[in-house]
């Protein structure tokens, strides 16, 4: 009796990870921030919620299963962390046509017409955030105080510190009570996921332990942001804002901690990761000093990732064998 081989392709060797349990550590990380979300602005929030992961979820399967004929390129968990990262990106008032055109150019543009998970080039959060507020700067820049199911205190503003000072400079700022105390991280106006850097971080946390991301690209990236907002501060601080705030208001936390490192956009290598990291952190300064948005993140996310196929090839890892 002969014994009988089986030839199967790459790879021979499987993690215990899944694509869908990553993705399941992504929701649970996100978790904190948009319990929060809805705490503080309440059913609008939740109709911003539900109709982005709703949507996202429904798109997916239906494109695969009508347009592609095979169901099973769908990811649902992708899907959902999709729409969820798409909500919080969006103002608690955005009205539901709004959020469904996102989740349309989210999964029907930027992910499914590229062929499906793993296959998309831009992630598909952030371009449908440039998408709709290109399209709809007016449904996308207003910032309304929350009222939701918690109280609230006079230091929660429905307008953005980066706002601010993209229309009175530091001066405006001033006026705010900036440099003011740290509720001003925790509980301040703008897209939803920017309600508390406390707990982008915690989340952040979660995934660290987790070994769901690597460190380097947000580390990267606020090391930059950092370095550039501390010169210019020091240089003229009566002209720029700081590090702090730079770090902690806006978009930096949630873009370099849960979009940046998207795995099929971003480099496979540490130091690929690390000129991806720093090329964002330093195109998000530029825009918030010198050009006509206050928020720089997701633009900046979304030009790098034109980039990666060149930060992989210059930054490739090794093959197995050889030197």
């Amino acid at each position: 009796m002969t014994d009988r081989y089986l030839v199967s392709p790459s790879p021979h060797i499987h993690a215990k990870a899944s694509t869908d349990s990553l993705m399941r550590d992504v929701l649970i990380a996100l978790l904190p921030v948009t319990v929060a979300a809805i705490l503080f602005y309440g059913w609008s929030e939740l109709l911003v919620l539900g109709v982005s992961l709703l949507s996202c979820a429904l798109l997916e399967w239906a494109i695969a299963k009508w347009m592609m004929h095979d169901v099973r390129i769908a990811n649902v968990p992708s899907a959902l962390v999709t729409g969820l990262l798409l909500a919080l990106n969006l103002p608690a008032t955005a009205p539901w046509w709004v959020v469904f055109a996102g989740a349309v150019f989210a999964i029907g543009i930027t992910k499914m017409s590229f062929g499906g998970l793993g296959q998309n080039i831009f992630n598909p959060a952030i371009a449908a955030r440039v998408f709709l507020l290109v399209s709809f700067p007016k449904q996308m820049t207003v910032w309304a105080a929350p009222n939701g199911f918690l109280p609230v205190t006079d230091a929660i503003s429905g307008a953005t510190l980066l706002g601010k000072y993209n229309e009175g400079g530091m001066e405006a700022l001033r006026a705010l009570g900036y440099p003011g105390n740290h509720a001003l991280f925790f509980d301040m106006g703008g897209s939803v996921g920017e309600i508390s850097a406390g707990l982008l971080l915690l989340g952040f946390a979660y995934l660290l332990l987790r070994k769901v991301v690597k460190p380097w690209i947000p580390l990267s990236i606020f090391a930059t942001i950092a370095l550039i907002s501390g010169i210019f501060h020091g240089v003229a601080p009566d002209t720029y804002t700081g590090p702090v705030l730079n770090l902690l208001a806006g978009g930096v936390i949630l873009g370099a901690c849960f979009m940046a490192t998207d795995y099929v956009t971003s480099p496979m290598s540490a130091w690929g990761g690390v000129i991806y990291g720093a090329g964002i952190g330093f195109i998000v300064m530029m825009i918030r000093y010198f050009g006509s948005y206050p928020e720089g993140m997701s633009f900046a996310i979304l030009i790098m990732n034109c980039f990666v196929p060149l930060i992989d090839r210059a930054f490739h890892q090794k093959k197995y064998g050889r030197g």
